[in-house]
């Protein structure tokens, strides 16, 4: 059992934890349960958009050459000839001065190559007139001007997006290839760990960090499977454990990192022949984060405090599950804000502090989320990102830069800023 705890820097131990994993199989699914995945392949074109020339607007087409001329001096006056609603279109062949009554969307017949819109003109019984020229092409959406056939409309690893969504919908794609989500096993262990509904004993306390991880991981549209541990003892765990490698891509377990007289996982990982990564982090809180691999499957053994579990996932779990999804950008975003609260305390190791992140006047503002202590809980439900503190620093006040990870990017404002 390796009891070597040397500190590694945080970013070479999320560089340890990504290169050693790969996206999961590809499967088929209907595009309209697509949303949230990830798609496989390109997604390409299979027509050109438009398909054919169409109006921009509700109007008129005519022969732009007809319009040369006009003026607010020497208005030219055009008979509508036909309409052509959305839906529809029409083989009538303009004359001069003639004009098709037409709508936004619909096909611009082969005989009209302008569009004038309805409030550019003064309009009489099936006729109208205009007081300026247009050009050829004007107000109309030319065929193939969005992408043609063949065009790379969405790249393999995106993001499925309501708008990628309507893409499949338009180019016809039915059913589309996306990375299969990873099934993460969540074991919480301490014997002072008591269920919601069971009474808080002397010494007991309600876990929290496996519900915590579960909606984390259901934040990123993967559904957990959790699993109880009936006895905090090694052999106990060790079966657990194997039961869960046989069911999950990937498992998360919280306490028991450390190397005190019950803390089982280091020896556990020894006896599943499992390699570590790492298994102390120059950080804080979550010093005692580790991750090994049994194979393809990664285990993260995050800390059995709150903040330090959470901050864990967000740093080392998060960017794997990303991966194995095949997202093309696995990591939180990282923003410059103002530090808008003092902290004052040293950090001898890179820190992490829940925060409130918020928008204003054009800056973005970081106020620490509360009480920041490893152990504290309350300040996880204020936050919606994470204050970065280098390490090495003396503390700092309010009205300092700092980086802030995003990690609830479902969080607003409570102003509109634009």
């Amino acid at each position: 059992m390796n009891l070597n705890r040397t500190p590694i820097a945080v970013s070479e131990a999320v560089r340890r934890v990504v290169s050693g994993i790969s996206p999961l199989p590809v499967e088929t699914i209907s595009y309209t349960e697509s949303y949230g995945r990830i798609l496989a392949r390109n997604l390409a074109a299979s027509m050109d958009v438009p398909r054919f020339d169409k109006s921009a607007m509700d109007g008129f087409a005519i022969r732009a050459k007809d319009s040369r001329g006009a003026s607010g001096e020497n208005r030219i006056t055009f008979k509508v000839a036909a309409e052509v609603p959305a839906g529809a279109a029409s083989d009538y062949e303009l004359n001069e001065n003639e004009a098709f009554r037409i709508m936004t969307g619909a096909p611009v017949p082969k005989s009209a190559d302008a569009v004038v819109m309805f409030e550019q003109t003064r309009q009489d019984a099936g006729s109208f007139s205009i007081r300026r020229p247009f050009e050829m092409g004007e107000n109309i959406a030319i065929q193939g001007e969005e992408c043609t056939v063949g065009d790379i409309i969405v790249s393999a690893g995106t993001l499925i997006n309501p708008g990628a969504v309507a893409a499949l919908a338009t180019f016809g794609y039915k059913d589309v290839e996306v990375y299969r989500k990873p099934v993460v096993g969540i074991l919480a262990t301490g014997s002072e760990l008591v269920d919601i509904d069971a009474p808080l004993e002397v010494g007991k306390i309600r876990n929290s960090n496996g519900p915590m991880i579960k909606s984390q991981l259901q934040r990123m549209n993967i559904e957990p499977r959790i699993y109880a541990l009936e006895a905090d003892d090694f052999e106990t765990l060790l079966l657990r454990v194997q039961q869960m490698l046989g069911e999950v891509d990937a498992i998360i377990t919280t306490g028991g990192v450390s190397v005190g007289d019950y803390d089982h996982l280091p020896k556990l990982y020894e006896a599943l022949g499992a390699k570590e990564l790492f298994n102390k982090v120059g950080m804080r809180p979550g010093s005692v984060t580790t991750v090994s691999m049994l194979g393809s499957k990664p285990m993260f053994g995050l800390s059995g405090n709150p903040s330090a579990c959470y901050t864990g996932f967000e740093l080392f779990a998060r960017p794997a599950f990303m991966k194995m999804v095949g997202h093309d950008r696995i990591f939180a975003p990282v923003l410059n804000a103002v530090l808008d609260g003092d902290f004052k305390k040293a950090n001898p190791f890179t820190r992490f502090i829940r925060a409130e992140i918020d928008y204003r006047e054009g800056r973005v503002y970081a106020t620490p989320a509360g009480f920041n202590k490893s152990n504290a809980v309350t300040s996880i439900a204020k936050s919606n990102g994470i204050i970065v503190l280098p390490g090495g620093t003396r503390g700092y006040e309010k009205g300092d830069g700092v980086k802030v990870m995003m990690t609830d990017m479902t969080t607003g404002i409570d102003h509109f800023d634009i």
